[in-house]
């Protein structure tokens, strides 16, 4: 892959892009193109490459999407700080043929490890939709995410082999890259208070106080069998299909990969995604679905007893990553209320289920 490299979405050239599409396996000449940006990523920057040929096959696609740095420096920054483009990059190279999950065809992906420069190039997934955090999901686009997060943490559950891998959040190779400390974690929730003081309620105030003062008993907590997790698994980072079309869903955003607790997804959309009363109501019957299909992909050593502990004891990662992440990625008006959507969600969760006596 030496004779492609790495470039920002401005960089880019036809020449480029035919190679781009010779990488993943399709014979065609690019004789143009335009370029749309699309989405409102927090980490990363991605763009639409709608494709004009000079020579083309009946496998050559009309447009690619791209992935790159986001252009915020903050947002950068912190992209590099926490290995998310090394991560992304890794994932597609190595874990995505065995995961089970539903993806993009990726084309082209590389990095830079000494920079964290990186580009994904990947097919486009229109007339699908992505999903959006503020609008939720219905109960059957909850089904879909359900099975889908079943699929990944029983594609490699309880391998040991993926323990090896630095770039995967929660191994034993990892030294805690993309992982807070105690100590960080109480000062990012020192600086959400001090940032939205006016839209926190008490409910959130509490549950911020208690989590960030006992961290290390959190993060202490599960000591089940490791499967792969998102770990940032909600709407925005999906794809469903629409009226028009579409796979029923596929899932983006590989940033955030982690090696642990498979619960933590299930916990992080339900309690995202959907409006408070249909959780209530749904939950119980979602996880059993979960479970089922972990079953039916042969794990045997996972009970619904041990599965409703630790989703009730992860519901806490959605309330963790919308306030670090609010405070760690370049600041936009959507960003805001979508962080905060977020936690009001998983506050409600927390209460709900009591979840704040696995850390008191």
């Amino acid at each position: 892959m030496a004779d492609i490299p790495i470039l920002r979405p401005e960089a880019v050239t036809p020449r480029w892009l035919t190679k781009v599409l010779a990488q993943g396996g399709v014979d065609a000449d690019v004789r143009g193109f335009s370029s749309t940006p699309i989405g409102t990523g927090q980490i990363g920057q991605s763009v639409k490459f709608t494709l004009d040929y000079a020579r083309k096959g009946e496998d050559a696609p009309a447009s690619l999407v791209g992935k790159f740095p986001s252009p915020g420096e903050e947002s950068r920054n912190t992209g590099v700080a926490l290995g998310n483009y090394v991560r992304e990059v890794n994932f597609y190279r190595t874990l995505a043929p065995t995961a089970l999950i539903s993806l993009p065809k990726c084309y082209f992906t590389d990095v830079d490890p000494a920079t964290s420069e990186f580009v994904l190039m990947m097919e486009d997934l229109s007339p699908a939709e992505q999903g959006d955090q503020l609008r939720g999901c219905t109960l059957e686009q909850a089904r879909l995410a359900v099975a889908e997060a079943a699929n990944l943490a029983a594609s490699h559950w309880g391998d040991a082999a993926i323990e090896q891998y630095p770039w995967v959040s929660g191994t034993k190779a990892a030294a805690n890259l993309g992982s807070a400390d105690a100590g960080a974690v109480v000062g990012l929730w020192q600086a959400f208070c001090a940032r939205y003081e006016s839209r926190l309620d008490d409910e959130c105030r509490t549950i911020g106080e208690v989590l960030s003062a006992n961290y290390p008993r959190y993060a202490a907590l599960y000591d089940g069998p490791k499967a792969l997790a998102h770990n940032d698994f909600r709407p925005d980072n999906m794809m469903f299909a629409s009226a028009r079309g579409g796979r029923p869903l596929t899932v983006l955003d590989w940033q955030s990969l982690s090696f642990g607790c498979a619960a933590t997804d299930v916990a992080y959309f339900l309690g995202g995604s959907l409006p408070r009363e249909v959780r209530r109501t749904q939950e119980r019957e979602l996880l059993a679905e979960y479970l089922e299909r972990l079953r039916k992909l042969g794990v045997r050593d996972y009970t619904f007893d041990q599965l409703w502990n630790d989703y009730r004891a992860h519901t806490f990662q959605l309330f963790l990553t919308a306030f670090y992440a609010a405070v760690i990625v370049t600041q936009t008006a959507r960003g805001d209320d979508m962080f905060f959507a977020m936690l009001r969600g998983a506050a409600d969760q927390i209460l709900d289920l009591d979840s704040l006596s696995f850390i008191r």
